[in-house]
């Protein structure tokens, strides 16, 4: 019955007035009507997954715990499998609605088509590479992060011409002053910092650089969040979105490789973020509502290695969490009262964008209620741990043991 409405929606016509051809009978609004409805659809399948995978995994831990290990990688990619259509669906049906609409010029739209081609295609060069061997890993790595960046680059190229074109303001109806302008620049830039400075003081012990399990554990929980991202409880006028925990995957992320990566990894689903909701109307708003906001949450790890807290994981990934989305909301207050100040109407900026952004609580109340009730099982703490420096450290210690005494 959907695919009836929709494809009627679609195909649908009616004889224009002035008797020239004909206009579809929906026009211009048929991507949005697919994309409410399929949305729908995702979410009770995801949801649907989620109990089948869960209940076969009790099942497999309390009868064959040796095939424990399996199940996960299995599940992983039918989770992975079923992300990648829910992204490339709804990606697609959103190019095809900035289309329609004009929201965002071809400058800006296909440098991120081509963008995310290259993100895909590098994830899968890097796992063929892995196969073949750490010598040919390290190669794919250089070539596949000189892709990406180069495209990066050109991406962020078309969008700050796109922006500073004044093109942002006008098409979304507003006008930002030189002193709006100029605290924007310095509440990104501060911000910024502030990343830069969490990053490098808490994830000082952990191990440099990216290797072949980080990145396919990064790709994975990218992939797997912004799948999530389109099941929205509701979604709010100017973007943002109460979603079914979609930035969990993330948040564990950052648990298991420590807050620099996942800032990095942040960072990254904040760009994949403003491909799929486009709200641009000033670079550093830019900044501030997408790359820096998600980069915080890669601070969700902050907490993951203090040893008073070993005993209760759920504590130390809800801390993590409640710190990285403090810093993600006032990242998203500030662009609010500088760039949004225009909707608010006779209502007080500060007041419009606090009331606005507070959306963030909501969000990150189900992902903490997720996390909490995953991190109760051991398996997965074990699981996750086991990336962590004084981890590998102590491993690696009782391994030598070992080996001494067998000789």
């Amino acid at each position: 019955m959907l695919q009836f409405s929709l494809l009627t929606a679609y195909t649908g016509t009616v004889p224009n007035a002035d008797g020239d051809g004909e206009s579809y009978l929906y026009g211009d609004i048929w991507t949005s009507y697919a994309k409410e409805k399929l949305s729908a659809v995702f979410l009770w399948a995801t949801v649907a997954l989620a109990v089948l995978l869960i209940a076969v995994g009790l099942f497999v831990w309390l009868k064959r715990q040796d095939r424990f290990k399996r199940f996960l990688g299995v599940a992983t990619a039918l989770a992975v499998g079923f992300a990648g259509a829910v992204i490339v669906t709804m990606l697609s049906l959103e190019f095809m609605d900035m289309a329609e609409s004009g929201a965002v010029f071809d400058l800006v739209l296909y440098p991120a088509v081509v963008l995310g081609a290259c993100v895909v295609l590098s994830a899968a060069a890097l796992y063929v590479t892995y196969l073949l061997g750490e010598k040919p890993f390290r190669i794919g790595k250089i070539v596949a992060l000189s892709l990406v960046g180069a495209a990066g680059v050109a991406f962020l190229v078309c969008l700050g011409v796109y922006l500073a074109s004044g093109d942002g303001e006008n098409n979304n109806g507003v006008v930002i002053t030189a002193t709006e302008n100029a605290l924007l620049y310095v509440c990104a830039a501060a911000l910024i910092a502030l990343l830069v400075f969490f990053a490098l003081f808490f994830g000082r012990k952990e191990k440099k650089g990216f290797d072949s399990k980080s990145v396919a554990y990064a790709a994975v929980c990218i992939a797997m969040s912004f799948a999530l991202s389109y099941l929205s409880v509701f979604h709010l006028p100017q973007g943002g979105s109460v979603t079914i925990a979609s930035l969990l995957p993330l948040m564990i992320y950052a648990y298991m490789f420590g807050v620099k990566k996942g800032v990095f990894a942040g960072f990254v689903y904040g760009i994949l973020q403003a491909v799929q909701d486009p709200w641009l109307i000033h670079p550093a708003q830019f900044l501030l509502d997408y790359p820096i906001a998600f980069a915080c949450i890669g601070l969700a790890g902050l907490f993951a290695n203090v040893k008073k807290l070993d005993k209760f994981p759920q504590i130390q990934f809800a801390l993590g969490a409640i710190v990285a989305s403090a810093l993600r909301f006032i990242s998203h207050v500030l662009s609010g009262v500088f760039a949004f100040s225009e909707y608010a109407g006779d209502l007080n900026p500060w007041v419009y964008s606090l009331g606005y952004n507070s959306f963030v609580f909501a969000d990150i109340a189900i992902v903490i209620a997720v996390g909490i009730v995953i991190f109760c099982s051991p398996a997965i703490v074990k699981a996750a741990r086991k990336f962590r420096p004084a981890e590998k450290k102590a491993d690696e210690t009782k391994n030598e043991g070992t080996v001494s005494e067998e000789e």
